[in-house]
Parts: structure tokens; sequence; C-alpha cells
């Protein structure tokens, strides 16, 4: 089985950079990914977050559509506890039409507490939110006109039987292109998560995020096989993606500066960023190896050699099949998007993924299968 190669980014800048330019940026790696026959592009949203820099993930792929060729163009993640359900399922079936099946709904709860202070949803409990809302977005798609969807415990009621008027077809929402759906991921981003269980019940698929240490994957395959399992499925490890930050260079020593060392280094300002976040949630367990918070944070120098692999072609090679076999196998690779901060860097490391790393994982897995 080949592993797939796509594209994930959160994504996260400089505070100091114009949006103008960011947002430019964003687009123009996401084309290159294109270009370069990544599998797929994934973007995440915050509404309130001058660092990560996308309000609406959706909207920023739409301007995608004609500017990419084969790329499936995903939400990373659509925040479901920041919108109605009807307004979820009537986008997403719109964008899937505008992208005519190049299209993938990744949906999460929307952990940003300051998200959740600017919508008045702070003290809500947000997981709660997320489940019902996704149930009404599947039923919306699922049912026909006019719609009575009122289930039992869920906050969200949809009807349009009143005002449902067939010669104007008003009263009728979208379905999407695809059929039954698109593809639906969710991140997972906690040791042990028990949220993928259920994904593997509903038929989601997971991505483990970049930022968890390598240990704690091979507990999400088993939950999601597990959740597969409950459905009485057998669960494929072509749906699963894994998620990984690296920095690849015709230069080792350059490759490794840029990617783990230089102060000034994206990397460095990305984990830096996220550690401090994660830390003021108290949701900085993903950074261990015992899935407890830590009482003292882990220092950033470990949290970058761990999480960052950074070399030449032959080491970048190495380390994704270990990887590999560590889990026992997954179905695509995600290049974690970062800051351009060297522009020429950036775009290497991103075509040699394409064009020699990829390619020579792909070879490896086939001689030893």
């Amino acid at each position: 089985m080949n592993v797939r190669l796509g594209y994930f980014t959160m994504p996260v800048h400089p505070p100091h950079r114009n949006p103008t330019e960011t947002l430019r940026e964003d687009r123009e790696i996401i084309i290159l990914a294109d270009q370069l026959g990544y599998h797929d592009a994934f973007v995440g949203e915050h509404l309130s977050d001058r660092i990560e820099n996308i309000t609406s993930s959706m909207l920023f792929m739409a301007t995608l559509i004609h500017s990419t060729k084969k790329i499936m163009l995903g939400t990373g993640t659509t925040n479901l506890s920041h919108l109605h359900p009807v307004l979820v399922a009537s986008h997403a079936a719109m964008m899937d039409h505008l992208a005519e099946g190049r299209f993938i709904l990744g949906i999460s709860p929307g952990a940003l507490p300051s998200d959740a202070e600017v919508l008045g949803i702070l003290g809500e409990d947000r997981n709660k939110m997320f489940a019902e809302s996704i149930d009404v977005i599947l039923q919306i798609w699922e049912r026909e006109a006019p719609y009575d969807i009122d289930l039992p415990g869920n906050r969200f009621k949809v009807t349009s039987r009143t005002t449902l008027h067939e010669p104007t077809a008003t009263g009728v929402l979208y379905k999407p292109y695809q059929s039954p759906r698109p593809e639906i991921v969710g991140t997972v981003v906690a040791p042990m998560s028990k949220g993928v269980i259920a994904m593997g019940e509903r038929d989601f698929h997971p991505l483990s995020a970049n930022f968890l240490y390598d240990t704690w994957l091979p507990s999400h395959w088993e939950n999601y096989a597990q959740g597969k399992a409950n459905a009485g499925k057998v669960a494929s490890r072509s749906d699963w993606r894994v998620a990984r930050t690296i920095m690849v260079g015709d230069d080792d020593k350059v490759a490794k500066r840029y990617g783990k060392t230089d102060e000034g280094s994206p990397y460095r300002f990305y984990y830096r960023n996220l550690h401090t976040k994660l830390r003021r949630g108290k949701r900085d367990a993903v950074f261990t190896e015992t899935g407890v918070t830590p009482v003292e944070p882990v220092a950033l120098d470990e949290v970058v050699d761990k999480l960052v692999l950074a070399g030449g072609v032959s080491e970048v090679v190495d380390g994704i099949l270990k990887l590999h076999e560590m889990t026992g196998g997954f179905g695509e690779l995600v290049y974690a998007g970062l800051d351009w901060a060297d522009p020429a860097l950036a775009r290497r490391s991103m075509e040699l993924m394409a064009t020699d790393v990829m390619p020579q994982v792909n070879r490896a897995l086939a001689r030893s299968a």
C-alpha cells in the first residue's frame, strides 16, 4: 500500500506580519502542493488568533478551487460549536458542488477559549455541542424536505414543515455533490483519545496531530479499529492520516538549523507558540511520554527535538520508515505547514518531500511487503 502525501497547516505566522501577505502565502503554498502532487490539503481556523490567521477554513479553501487542479481541499477544521448545523451542512454542501467533489469536511469542537468567549459560549460544553451538531448535519444530508429533526437531548431543532413550498423549492436544503456525503475527517490530539472510537463507529477518518509525541500514535489506531469493530466493520489503515513536522533539505546541516536550532526558526516559533497555548489550557500532556499534564512545562528544546524530523533526504526517509513500522502503517503522511521564514528553504522542503522522500519511502515499503 503506497503512503499518500498530504498537507496540513493551522497556519501559524508571527503576529507582526500583514494578514494580506500571510493569506497570500498560505494560498501559494497549497497551489504549490497541488502542482507537486500532494493528495490533499487541510487548513485550520480560529476567529480570535492573530498568529493562526484564517477565520474560516471553508471560505479560504473556496478561493483555491479554480487555482488548483487535483488536490482535495479540506477544512482542517470547521469548528462545529461556532455555527448552527444548518449553516455547516448548507455551506459544506455548496462547497462540495463548487469543488465538484474535491472537498473534505474536517471537523472539531473548537478548542480555543478566546473564540468561545467572543461567541458567548465559554461556559458551554463544546464537545457536547460538537456531537449534537454533527448528528444534525448528517440528518439534514440524509433526509428529504420537509425537515422535522428533533433528536432526543439535542439542542438543535430543524424544521421546514410550516414553510415548505414545492413549486418554488423553498424550505429545501442543499445536499452534497458527493454521495452520500464528503469524506469527514477529525483531528486527533489527545493521548489515548476516546473520541477516535466514535470516529470509527461513524465512519469518519482520523488525522493524528503533528504535535503529539510518536509514542501515542498506536493508541489512535487501536481506538479507531475498536470503533470500526463496534460498528461491525474492519478498519483500513489507508483511512488513517498521520501528521508530522518535517524539514528536509539538500544540506542536512542547513535543514537541522532551520528546523531545530536557529532562534529564528519558524519551527521553534511554531512550537513555542503552541507550547504556551497548550500549557495555559493545561493540555500539554501531548508533550509527555506519560499522558499526564506535567507539573513543570517540558523544555522547548525537548519538544522540538522529539517532534521535528529535520535533515537530508536519506535521514527523513529513514525517520518516516521508522514511524511507519512503529505505528504498524498508515495511509497518508501529512506534512505540517509553517510560516515561510525562508521561502527558498520552505519551498525546497515541500519539493523534496514529493519528488524524493515519499517515492523512496514507497519503494522501500514495496520491497518489504
